[in-house]
C-alpha cells in the first residue's frame, strides 16, 4: 500500500543528444519505453527507434559511443543521480506525457500498519499523493503495465486536480488523448472515470496489440 509520497521531482522527459534539433531528419533515438516511442513517433516522424537497456550510466555510455543520436530518459532520474546537465533538452507534456507516477518517490507499507502510517503522514506531500492516486487509478482501469503505451499526468490546481492522459500506437498514427478535472479528494475516481471515457472512445483497440497473452 502506498502510504506516502515525497514532493514530485521533474515529471517530464530529458533528452540527451540531438533529438529535437533533428525533427526534420531521421535521428536514431534510444529508448526502452513503448510509451515514448508511441508519442515521439508523432513529434519526430522520421525517427528510427532503437531499444536500449541497462542503467542510466550504461545508456549514457552508449549515447557517447555513438550507438544512437539521442537518448530519452526521465528527467527526475538524471537529476537524482547528479546527471541533470546531460539533458540538453526537455520534452514538454504536449510532446510526450510521462509515465504514470514518474518523478514521485512513494513509500509502501502494509495496509494494516497504522502505526507506521501515522508517522509517514507527517512527511507525506499532498500534491504528490493526489497526482499518484489519479494516475494509478487511470492505469489500473485501462489495464496498463510497462508494456502498454499509456502516458498520464495529474497536476493539483487551486480548485482541484487536472488529469491529462494518452494512449497511442507504436507508429504514432493512432492516438487518443483526453483530459478531465475534478476535486482533489476524489482523484482516484477521476482517474477511473477518465479511463472509462477513453475505453468508450476506442482506447482498447489501440492498447490490445500490446497486451501480454493471458
Amino acid at each position: 500500500h502506498a502510504a506516502a509520497g515525497r514532493p514530485r521531482a521533474s515529471r517530464g522527459e530529458g533528452s540527451g543528444g540531438a533529438l529535437l534539433a533533428a525533427r526534420g531528419g531521421a535521428p536514431r533515438v534510444g529508448t526502452g519505453s513503448v510509451r515514448r516511442v508511441a508519442q515521439l513517433a508523432r513529434t519526430v516522424p522520421r525517427a528510427r527507434f532503437q531499444s536500449i537497456r541497462g542503467n542510466v550510466e550504461t545508456r549514457l555510455r552508449k549515447l557517447d559511443a555513438g550507438d544512437c543520436d539521442a537518448l530519452v530518459l526521465a528527467a527526475a532520474g538524471l537529476v537524482r543521480l547528479g546527471l541533470g546537465e546531460r539533458a540538453n533538452a526537455r520534452l514538454t507534456a504536449d510532446e510526450c506525457l510521462p509515465a504514470p507516477g514518474q518523478g514521485i518517490v512513494a513509500i509502501e507499507i502494509r495496509e494494516s500498519d497504522e502505526r507506521t502510517r501515522s508517522v509517514l503522514d507527517r512527511i507525506d506531500d499532498c500534491a504528490a499523493g493526489v497526482a499518484l492516486a489519479a494516475e494509478r487509478a487511470l492505469v489500473r482501469a485501462l489495464g496498463g503495465d510497462c508494456r502498454v503505451p499509456i502516458g498520464a499526468l495529474a497536476v493539483q490546481e487551486a480548485d482541484g486536480v487536472a488529469l491529462d492522459a494518452v494512449v497511442a500506437s507504436l507508429d504514432g498514427r493512432r492516438r487518443l488523448r483526453r483530459q478531465a478535472r475534478g476535486p482533489a479528494d476524489t482523484a482516484a475516481a477521476l482517474g477511473a472515470d477518465l479511463a472509462s471515457r477513453m475505453l468508450a472512445d476506442g482506447a482498447e483497440e489501440i492498447l490490445a496489440p500490446h497486451r501480454s497473452p493471458r
